[in-house]
């Protein structure tokens, strides 16, 4: 069915009523084995699956998808919705490819149209349009699914406790057991034998009849049905934990906007953001959300941009100033004129690089992945072993005794806790890493974010402000440093050189062309202008040495921009690009964090790279690069590194696309807004502030002890509660109780995640 070089194109699709680790690691694991799915993700924590498919079968193939989701778990509703857009062909990273190869990546699904054709954007389920007619067991407890559970432990209990408290022995009392275990329990059943039918054996379903029919069997009803209760109680509370850290996730996000007002003549109409198109003009009051990009046009008010960048500074806008989808509004009204339709606009991209992260799995993810699928069969094949081996060997030893043991294994043999907790793990740090103003494309990013030892830095515009300033006028005769400026300036009329405006930014008044003539650019050296009948040159020291002019030699760093007033040396000025306030705090921090080395490499001339590396104490700085010049510099430090040691480039996003794309990590500063460095980037930075970047390595070390410990937890308990059965001094009640327990620990352990605030120490 696939051809070698077909193109691919990435579809979303909701499984409703999904809350279940293992099976969204069935389904993933299922899909990916169909002809022509190039890849498949499962995300259960957003109940969303992304795969990527052979373009040129495509309908055929999520044919076999959906039958595919439906055989594994036919209680989940599969809906899928319109295609993604026509892929791109980008050179991207080695995490990817190898150095150079093309690969077919597809650009950024919609976040609600691959599986809402309704265009409801209130996430209400009630209001879905696609009817929900599964009936049987689910982890997916919604307020009536919690009040139906309630009842069903409360019958339960009082059948089973009826058989206990009047010890009715006989018929009557099995009976009473068998009732009140159907109650709590027929559902697993039911799933298990459904499930065994269709060839799929070890799951939990499977662990759990099998150890309570077991205890049926020895006579140990009680003991039966409790256990099927606590686990029943267990998979409440796990599943209202991981609706809850949903919720949680799902607030940190909350950017959609609800409604745009469009203005038509003198009023104003309520629409969906989606039916606004570029030109119209919309009106956003205090307190309500920019709904789309655009510009304003009228009015000025002061915006909250924390839900996009982390900062809880206001900023304040004004006619011609951009504002982006996201923003809240303070406190004036102002009337935008749209630049951007909504499935272009900021909020739909972030929406959907934060929903596609997990489409990129963290190595620990992939680990307990194939961990899980070997480990359960594996547990229950040492259950039956220890079931039946000792009677055979050991005199004295009964096989209901070891029976039991054997049963108390399978019971604490559940992955759950593992398979639950990690990727909510990950995915909460992709959350807070957002909440902070960093968006990471994938959980394995976010990982490799703690063996980050080697950080290279472009220049302009990433630790610099991109913004030429005059720093320093030199008066070297009569002139003073008023007329230098203003015969500079005059000189830069016509030039639309950043240079120029720089002095015309400085000089501050308009220009009247009317006062120069003969006006005459000399291509590498500079200008050469008649102003109110003085000849003015302004250019390099090319310039004055062509014209044979003696000239000072400058002490200061930066560009220099040498003046002579009829033909005599008047001075000359400083020209210097910025250093980011913050820029200092980010090396400083970096260090702190156990970088080996940060690298700048610049465009830029030598003395003035080395005087802001200087500045900055930055290791090494390397100048007069062009971008081929920048991906060998990056490419020799990679062959130094030891092989899981990470680099880091980053830069702006826009012409540094082939070093980000090199680099282990490539991060695009700055790149709110550009279209450029969200397509390029592993990781963007919303804000232009380097120290971004080490508040995101704080997120990703967080998340990985976080992770790390209910790995660490989970084992230990689970190792120490398979012993403690296999020698017989844990009981059932017991196990149940250890599995459920780690569970719901580790889930909330997990939630932590979404708390993570850095701590960056900022230099005065």
């Amino acid at each position: 069915m696939e051809t070698a070089n077909a193109a691919t194109v990435k579809r979303k699709v909701l499984l409703k009523g999904l809350d279940c680790a293992n099976c969204a690691l069935k389904i993933e694991n299922g899909v990916q084995k169909i002809e022509g799915v190039r890849s498949c993700s499962v995300n259960y924590v957003k109940q969303t699956m992304i795969i990527e498919l052979n373009s040129t079968h495509e309908e055929e193939i999520m044919g076999f998808v959906r039958k595919k989701v439906n055989s594994l778990e036919p209680d989940i509703k599969f809906i899928s919705g319109i295609k993604g857009t026509v892929p791109k062909l980008s050179a991207h990273s080695h995490n990817e490819a190898s150095h150079g190869e093309l690969v077919v990546k597809s650009k950024p699904l919609n976040h609600e149209d691959s599986y809402n054709t309704s265009h409801n954007h209130s996430h209400d389920d009630s209001k879905d349009n696609v009817i929900d007619d599964s009936h049987g067991h689910g982890h997916d407890h919604g307020e009536s699914g919690v009040k139906t559970m309630i009842l069903r432990l409360v019958a339960s209990i009082v059948v089973g406790a009826t058989g206990m408290i009047f010890n009715l022995n006989g018929i009557i009392g099995f009976s009473l057991f068998i009732i009140a275990y159907l109650i709590i329990g027929g559902d697993i059943l039911l799933r298990a034998v459904k499930n065994i039918i269709r060839g799929q054996v070890f799951d939990e379903y499977f662990l759990m009849s099998i150890a309570t029919i077991g205890a049926f069997v020895i006579g140990e009803y009680p003991e039966g049905v409790a256990v099927m209760l606590f686990y029943q109680v267990g998979e409440l509370f796990q599943s209202i934990a991981v609706n809850r850290s949903r919720k949680s996730i799902s607030s940190l996000l909350d950017l959609r906007p609800d409604f745009a007002n469009v203005k038509i003549g003198d009023e104003t109409k309520q629409v969906n953001p989606e039916e606004v198109r570029v030109g119209e003009r919309i009106i956003v009051r205090p307190g309500e959300k920019v709904p789309l990009d655009g510009k304003v046009i009228d009015g000025h008010s002061a915006m909250d941009t924390s839900a996009l960048t982390g900062e809880s500074v206001p900023r304040e806008v004004a006619s011609g100033d951009d504002v982006l989808s996201g923003f809240i509004n303070i406190n004036g009204v102002l009337t935008i004129e749209v630049s951007k339709t909504f499935g272009e606009s900021t909020v739909a991209k972030i929406l959907d690089l934060v929903e596609n992260a997990s489409s990129n799995k963290a190595e620990t993810e992939k680990f307990i992945t194939k961990f899980a699928r070997y480990y359960t069969p594996v547990v229950v094949i040492i259950a039956v072993l220890l079931a039946t081996i000792p009677p055979l060997l050991f005199s004295g030893a009964t096989f209901s005794d070891w029976l039991y043991r054997a049963l108390v294994f399978l019971v604490i043999s559940c992955p759950c806790a593992l398979v639950v907790s990690i990727p909510l793990g990950f995915f909460g740090g992709i959350g807070a890493a957002s909440k902070n103003g960093v968006l990471v494309k994938g959980s394995n990013y976010l990982e490799g974010l703690n063996n980050v030892k080697y950080v290279v830095f472009d220049k302009t515009g990433t630790l610099t402000k991109g913004a030429f300033k005059v720093k320093a006028i030199v008066s070297a005769s009569d002139w003073n440093q008023e007329h230098i400026l203003l015969y500079a300036a005059y000189a830069e009329t016509y030039s639309s050189h950043p240079i120029a405006l720089s002095i015309k930014e400085a000089y501050g008044f308009d220009l009247d062309e009317h006062r120069i003539t003969d006006y005459n650019e000399i291509s590498g050296h500079g200008i050469q202008v008649t102003f109110e009948n003085s000849s003015v040159l302004a250019g390099n020291e090319k310039l004055m040495q062509s014209e044979e002019i003696s000239f000072v030699k400058p002490t200061e760093v930066g560009t220099i921009v040498h003046v002579a007033i009829n033909h005599k040396y008047a001075g000359y000025i400083v020209i210097a690009d910025e250093v980011k306030d913050d820029s200092a705090t980010a090396i400083r921090s970096l260090k702190q964090m156990g970088v080996k080395k940060i690298i700048m490499l610049t465009g830029d001339n030598k003395a003035v790279g080395e005087a802001i590396g200087r500045s900055l104490e930055v290791d090494e700085v390397h100048a007069e690069l062009l971008p081929q010049h920048k991906v060998e510099e990056l490419e020799k430090l990679d062959a130094k590194k030891l092989p899981k040691e990470k680099i880091i480039f980053v830069g702006d996003g826009i012409n540094d696309t082939p070093v980000l794309a090199r680099a282990d990590i490539g991060v695009a500063m700055g790149g709110l807004g550009s279209d450029a460095a969200i397509e390029a980037a592993d990781i963007v930075i919303m804000t232009d502030e380097p120290s971004k970047l080490a508040a995101a390595m704080q997120v990703a070390k967080k998340t990985r002890n976080i992770v790390w410990q209910n790995i660490v937890f989970a084992l230990l308990v689970k190792g120490l509660f398979l012993l403690l059965g296999a020698f017989g001094i844990a009981t059932m009640w017991e196990a149940v109780i250890g599995d459920v327990g780690v569970s719901l620990i580790a889930v909330l352990n997990a939630m932590r995640v979404l708390k993570i605030k850095p701590e960056i120490v900022r230099t005065s």
